[in-house]
């Protein structure tokens, strides 16, 4: 048997005949690349080919505005310590995470804020703040309380005023829900 070609590794070696056709060929070689694949992810996780690669904690910032740690990344796994990879305009770049913080952004009652960007996650807002749309740009925010439950589906109920705005200024498990035209607390339904 004339061998044409011969696909040599440090793993192993193949002799390809001459009556192999070109698809089988290219099935092949894409068998023995997934295969050299396995064998690497097998070492580089000490033979244990089972540990999954999770991605790391927080998401991505919405704005760039850190200089990336690394360049041309993939996975967060090409990144060191806890940065992600994460796209933007400049392409795929390793950055600090940013982490949702608890509780809700304030409703805007009327109007719009600033147009500006004081913040782009609630990573840069102090304490407790969230940044949060103003209408118009963000702003870091006190967070409104969020109780556990959920509202019922308003009825006809004839109260035509905000006598709420957030789950915290209501009593008790009481959370801030909207009427036919406007909020007030009640009980949370289940």
């Amino acid at each position: 048997m004339k061998s044409i070609w011969t696909i040599c590794s440090n793993k192993y070696s193949l002799e390809v005949s001459m009556e192999m056709n070109s698809s089988a060929l290219c099935a092949l070689i894409i068998v023995l690349l997934a295969f050299d694949l396995k064998i690497i992810s097998a070492a580089e996780t000490g033979g244990n080919s089972t540990v999954p690669i999770l991605p790391k904690a927080g998401q991505c910032p919405r704005l760039l505005n850190v200089v990336p740690s690394h360049k041309g990344c993939f996975c967060d796994e090409d990144c060191p310590g806890d940065d992600k990879c994460c796209v933007f305009d400049c392409g795929a770049v390793c950055v600090p995470p940013a982490f949702t913080k608890p509780g809700m952004c304030p409703r805007r009652r009327w109007g719009s804020g600033m147009c500006a960007e004081f913040c782009s996650n609630d990573s840069d807002c102090p304490n407790d703040e969230k940044c949060c749309h103003n209408g118009c740009g963000h702003e870091c925010i006190a967070p409104y309380t969020v109780k556990p439950g959920r509202c019922a589906l308003p009825k006809g109920t004839p109260m035509c005023a905000e006598y709420c705005y957030h789950d915290g200024q209501c009593p008790e498990e009481q959370k801030c829900c909207r009427t036919t035209c406007g909020h007030a607390c009640s009980e949370p339904c289940s």
